[in-house]
């Protein structure tokens, strides 16, 4: 007999286990599929035990600066292993307490991998071979993505590696060559170098974080540059050679080829979404260039199967993939949920100095031809960041001349992804300029930024 659920989720990662719970909080009768661990990527190799790694790297940081803040500190090491295994500790308390939320809201776990065979029918192949059906009237795809692998980087898990073997290195290596400058490429970059590696980062754009603000990627590079991570722009692997004790990694440049020798590559350009063998090209589901194509409510063209996180078009960010499985869930369960708004999520990077934003950057609210009101208060003039020794960074946000409209902001400095949700909730409710300065923000703290930096977009700036 087949498993019976009025709704069924395939993966359990972010997207997948916050719209079974969701579900089950509206009265379905939910089961999970998962091939690996409950909370999936960004649980155990992914948002989480990274952001417990960058934890250990600032903690280490702050002590070699120890002296910057009248202490001592004498005899300083760290024992990388341990570092490690605090990391995977922090992964598994979460992937356990989502097994917690499972039992809680009486979600059944299905352990296997799982492929549509029919609308309304999946199959699962469990890790001993065995094979067991699961019927629903609801199906939801949340299978995610992976490390994507270049042609000139072929993941060996050794010498070249993904995000995954980067978490669990037996040691930091002597020198590393980062490959990609997003998210992932310079959270890794800040990590290894402050553990001790000698770090190039090589970014195939004319600019680190190319998605950011112009002004945030100089910043950043500016801050890479202090702590001795060499960066270079413009510049392609071509070729990474193998053989013998480390790496000769080949870097193509507007100047020429030249070459890097290293112990590791980390390949940290981007991910590939997890599609295979899902059954989607048997039953006609529609995709276009690696991405489930699914209307507003992540609907796919056949009725009852929806397709929610890094597997859709959109930003592959883990609260992306939950805010839309709580949009799906809701949809499917007869409720009127509002489209998500995608002009409107923001993204953030954990290394130091951070990175926040949302919104359009100021030469895309130029190009879609704003005129524009732009306003910057750098860290250095705040009081908050001085006492703390964090004055790197600015908060710079745009506006609308004509009507006040919050077109974006963008930050990089310490704490400023805790920032940045003040700004999203402020243009969800359509919140002008004059309306940010005229808010009382706290004193001394890195928030009131924002504040002066609204003020200095409309020339009442008090501390500059």
């Amino acid at each position: 007999m087949a498993l019976q659920f009025d709704l069924v989720v395939v993966g359990s990662g972010p997207g997948g286990y916050v719209a079974a719970i969701r579900a089950a909080q509206l009265g379905l009768k939910v089961g999970i599929i998962e091939r690996e661990s409950l909370g999936g990527i960004c649980l155990n190799w992914g948002c989480i035990p990274t952001k417990a790694l960058l934890k250990s790297a600032q903690v280490y940081e702050y002590l070699q600066h120890a002296q910057d803040y009248g202490i001592k500190a004498e005899g300083l090491s760290f024992d990388f292993e341990a570092v490690v295994k605090r990391s995977r500790g922090v992964a598994d308390g979460m992937s356990k307490g989502v097994t917690f939320l499972m039992k809680k809201n009486k979600i059944e776990v299905v352990m296997g991998t799982g492929k549509l065979v029919a609308p309304g029918k999946v199959e699962v192949t469990k890790a001993d071979g065995g094979k067991e059906t699961v019927e629903a009237k609801s199906i939801i795809l949340a299978t995610g993505a992976r490390s994507r692998e270049l042609p000139a980087l072929p993941i060996d898990g050794k010498k070249i590696i993904g995000y995954r073997q980067a978490m669990v290195l037996p040691a930091p290596p002597k020198r590393m060559v980062v490959v990609g400058s997003g998210a992932i490429g310079v959270e890794f970059a800040y990590f290894y170098r402050t553990m001790g590696t000698e770090v190039t980062v090589v970014e195939y754009l004319p600019r680190i974080v190319p998605v950011e603000d112009e002004e945030v990627s100089k910043q950043m590079e500016k801050s890479f540059s202090k702590i001795g991570i060499k960066v270079m722009t413009s510049a392609e692997v071509t070729k990474v050679d193998t053989v013998g004790e480390g790496c000769k990694v080949t870097v193509k440049t507007a100047k020429g080829e030249q070459q890097i020798d290293c112990d590791v590559v980390l390949s940290a350009a981007g991910v590939v979404t997890n599609l295979e063998n899902l059954g989607l090209e048997e039953l006609g589901i529609k995709v276009e260039r690696g991405r489930v194509i699914v209307d507003d409510f992540y609907q796919t063209n056949v009725p009852g199967i929806f397709a929610i996180g890094d597997i859709v078009p959109g930003p592959a960010l883990a609260h992306v993939a939950s805010a839309e499985g709580i949009i799906c869930v809701e949809k499917i369960a007869g409720h009127h949920p509002e489209p998500l708004n995608y002009q409107n999520i923001p993204g953030c990077t954990y290394a130091q100095p951070e990175i926040a934003s949302v919104g359009m950057t100021e030469k895309e609210a130029k190009e879609k031809g704003y005129d524009v009101l732009v306003g910057k208060f750098p860290f250095s003039a705040s009081g908050k960041a001085s006492a703390a020794g964090a004055k790197d960074g600015f908060v710079k946000v745009i506006f609308d001349k004509k009507y006040g409209e919050w077109l974006g902001a963008h930050m990089i400095g310490a704490n400023v992804t805790e920032m940045i949700a003040e700004v999203v909730v402020a243009r969800k409710l359509e919140t002008t300029g004059h309306e940010i300065i005229k808010a009382v923000h706290p004193h001394p703290t890195m928030s009131e930024a924002i504040m002066e930096a609204a003020a200095a977009a409309y020339g009442e700036v008090i501390h500059l």
